[in-house]
């Protein structure tokens, strides 16, 4: 209780400094110029050094890792055996992306335990099996399961969250924190969601710990079977129906995980409010990043207008 008591009281502390929803809307019709000198008046400015949209990236980047990452260094005890579980995930979608991209594109990672000069030598690395050794040096949980998961072959992403989840799963119930143990259940039936949506007419794995979808709901929307979505009106993955493409059903799913995230938050005595905090302050650093390339590039506001806000 002790350990969840100081991290919260740091958590409240800096959820003052989340952007209004005022600052979003503004933002939306703001040459790149007067966007630079409106994100300079936040939290991000401290950060912000350049004209340009690295510049923009760098401060997004540098800030969550000043507000956000460092809540594992500021806690102990289960507190920070929570924390460190959410950052590890983190640490798993800024590796699949990585695996995904070999340096092709721009990454905007995400706030975890793996610092920049190691995410600098992922994206360096020739393959997978370079990247696990990288991985190994620290000691860090991924490079075992990145192991694996070319041992076995086949889908490197999805063997890699199957292996996660499922010791993350484990994890959570040690720790007997039920906020946590939903929020990952709920991610992983948001996983299921998404790869049987990509995936229809092939076979894909399943990634067994979720609440909602189960293995004959994920086979159902893999062979097209769209009435999956309407069944799950009355659950915390409500808003899907009638969801046509992989990105808007993405979108749909990242607003109700952020939603579930939030209702965790009125918990004092776990990592609820912490794990609210977190996936707020990502999703502002997303938000950020989509709204600066909408100035900078003069695009039109309904382009982006529906990335950067949840209905």
């Amino acid at each position: 209780m002790d350990d969840f008591s100081y991290l919260n009281a740091r958590v409240r502390a800096r959820r003052a400094g989340l952007l209004p929803e005022g600052f979003f809307q503004e933002a939306l019709d703001l040459n790149f110029s007067d966007f630079l000198r409106a994100l300079s008046e936040t939290v991000y400015g401290q950060e912000l050094s350049g004209q340009d949209l690295a510049a923009v990236d760098r401060a997004v980047t540098r800030t969550q890792e000043k507000l956000v990452a460092d809540l594992v260094d500021l806690s102990g005890g289960e507190a920070r055996e929570a924390l460190r579980l959410l950052f590890l995930e983190n640490d798993l979608t800024n590796l699949k992306a990585i695996l995904r991209t070999r340096g092709k594109e721009e990454i905007a990672f995400l706030p975890g335990t793996l610092k920049e000069s190691l995410l600098s030598a992922l994206l360096e690395a020739q393959d997978p099996q370079a990247m696990a050794q990288i991985l190994s040096i620290p000691g860090h949980p991924l490079a075992q399961a990145l192991r694996e998961a070319v041992r076995r072959g086949g889908d490197l992403e999805a063997t890699l969250d199957q292996l996660f989840f499922q010791d993350a799963k484990r994890a959570a119930q040690r720790l007997g924190d039920t906020t946590l143990q939903r929020y990952l259940a709920l991610k992983i039936d948001a996983l299921n969601l998404s790869r049987a949506f990509q995936s229809q007419g092939k076979e894909a794995p399943f990634i067994p710990g979720g609440h909602y979808v189960d293995k004959v709901r994920f086979t159902r929307l893999l062979e097209g079977d769209y009435a999956v979505l309407d069944e799950l009106a009355r659950t915390p993955l409500s808003g899907l129906s009638g969801v046509k493409t992989l990105a808007e059903l993405e979108r749909r799913l990242r607003c109700a995980l952020l939603k579930a995230a939030r209702q965790g938050g009125s918990d004092p005595l776990g990592v609820g409010l912490a794990l609210a905090y977190v996936k707020e302050r990502e999703w502002e650093g997303q938000r950020i990043r989509l709204l600066a390339r909408r100035a900078y590039f003069g695009l039109p506001r309904e382009r982006v207008e529906e990335e950067v806000f949840c209905r």
